[in-house]
């Protein structure tokens, strides 16, 4: 049996539940990518290790959507400038894209952390001595972080944050880190 779609194609019931299918898994596929990206909302977790300090954290900073206070100071002290032993709040958006990044990975290793936050006189001192320390950096901000996660290369990291398009990332292979911060989409 054929079924005439006003005058302009026919197609035989075959062809149209075909058809319905099609429609119908273009719906469906998407609610399940929602669905299971709304289950993934649900906590937010990272794992760091400061490779100067010599310090982990294991924290779910997000929770039921919302940002769990506690959790968030155990972040920002392990990030913090550990030259000066200052303390400033990490921007919470940092952390979402680093969650992004980290699954983008598919890994379960920490991010070994090189620099979080740096004091003013940190930055300036680290200024002086490298061509790759900008004056107004957004580490000073706690909007910035230096980074590598092991079993992963460098180029995968960077192509794992660049790949968020949500602020700048910088390669730095002679170092071995990569720099991922919220500022404006950007690359170096």
């Amino acid at each position: 049996m054929r079924a005439s779609l006003g005058g302009f194609v026919e197609l035989s019931r075959r062809g149209f539940l075909r058809i319905g299918a099609i429609a119908a898994a273009q719906l469906v596929v998407p609610a399940i990518a929602m669905a299971r990206a709304t289950v993934q909302l649900r906590r937010r977790s990272l794992k760091f290790y400061n490779l100067h300090t010599g310090e982990s954290l294991s924290t779910t900073y997000w929770q039921d959507g919302h940002y769990v206070a506690g959790e968030l100071d155990r972040v920002n002290y392990i990030l913090r400038d550990f030259r000066a032993n200052e303390v400033k709040p990490i921007d919470p958006a940092l952390l979402d894209l680093l969650v992004q990044i980290h699954h983008r990975l598919s890994t379960a290793e920490p991010f070994q952390v090189i620099s979080g936050y740096r004091s003013p006189v940190t930055n300036a001192m680290l200024h002086a001595n490298s061509e790759g320390v900008a004056v107004h950096s957004l580490h000073l901000e706690g909007k910035a972080i230096d980074i590598t996660v092991p079993g992963r290369s460098l180029a995968q990291l960077r192509g794992a944050a660049l790949a968020q398009q949500a602020g700048g990332v910088g390669y730095y292979p002679r170092s071995g880190f990569v720099h991922v911060d919220t500022g404006r989409v950007r690359f170096w």
